[in-house]
């Protein structure tokens, strides 16, 4: 049998808010949750988990129920999604391409 995986209180705490604003947004715009459902392509307990922050639910699926519902993510600063992701991708490339653990200095001073 697997071992449950666990969670940071903080991952946790961010999953529930996130589903919580999903459900606001959803009740807001005076959708049912099978009409939800239907508009984003998943059951309605599928609906019902991301609206109760399950972890198990893919993040793919939260962040377009998300998008959908109108709960923006991402907007600390008032740039678009295009150049915030073009920014990251240049970062990314000043880093290595590998990472290694640093090898440990051999003595060999006798």
């Amino acid at each position: 049998m697997a071992k449950a995986r666990r969670y940071s209180g903080y991952s946790e705490e961010a999953v529930i808010l996130l589903g919580k604003q999903i459900k606001l947004g959803r009740k807001q715009r005076k959708w049912s949750e099978l009409e939800c459902a239907e508009r984003a392509g998943v059951s309605r307990a599928t609906l019902q988990k991301i609206e109760r922050g399950s972890m198990s639910c893919a993040i793919g699926l939260v962040f377009e129920m998300a998008f959908l519902t109108g709960v923006p993510l991402f907007h600390s600063e008032p740039i678009s999604m295009g150049d915030k992701l073009d920014k990251i991708e240049d970062k990314i490339k000043l880093l290595p391409e590998r990472i290694r653990k640093s090898q440990k200095e051999v003595d060999d001073d006798f």
